[in-house]
């Protein structure tokens, strides 16, 4: 399966981390990311310490954890992602096209500012670990 088919057909939560300039981590949730034709990733950002870090370090690492309740074991499946952000863009229109929530939800947020922010991929590593660690 390709990343944007992985990404659109799995379920799962996802973490995006960044760091300031001086290594600072923030974690946050964040969805799962738009593939693109040329296999970099899209994310729809909103003017937080995310965006903000990554003002000044383009460095970030993804993590999407795989919802899976047919798994046997309480084993966990998913993606680690290494990530340089190479673009943004504050298009009201592509922020509209890329969102996955239904034209009739209503978030309160709505009204904030909107960034697609561009990734490379660097690195891409399978997310593998069981509960409780052995």
């Amino acid at each position: 399966m390709n990343l944007s088919d992985y990404f659109e057909n799995t379920q799962g939560l996802g973490i995006l981390a960044t760091a300031d300039s001086n290594g600072k981590v923030d974690l946050a949730i964040y969805a799962r990311p738009h593939v693109t034709e040329d296999n970099t990733l899209a994310f729809i950002m909103r003017q937080r310490l995310s965006h903000q870090n990554l003002k000044s370090n383009p460095h970030a690492a993804y993590m999407f954890v795989e919802k899976n309740p047919d798994q046997p074991s309480p084993a966990y499946q998913g993606k680690r992602l290494y990530l340089t952000k190479i673009s943004e863009e504050t298009n009201t229109e592509l922020v509209k096209q890329l969102s996955r929530r239904t034209p009739g939800s209503i978030d309160p947020r709505d009204d904030a500012a909107k960034f697609v922010v561009f990734f490379r991929i660097d690195e891409i590593r399978p997310l593998v670990g069981t509960y409780p660690p052995a």
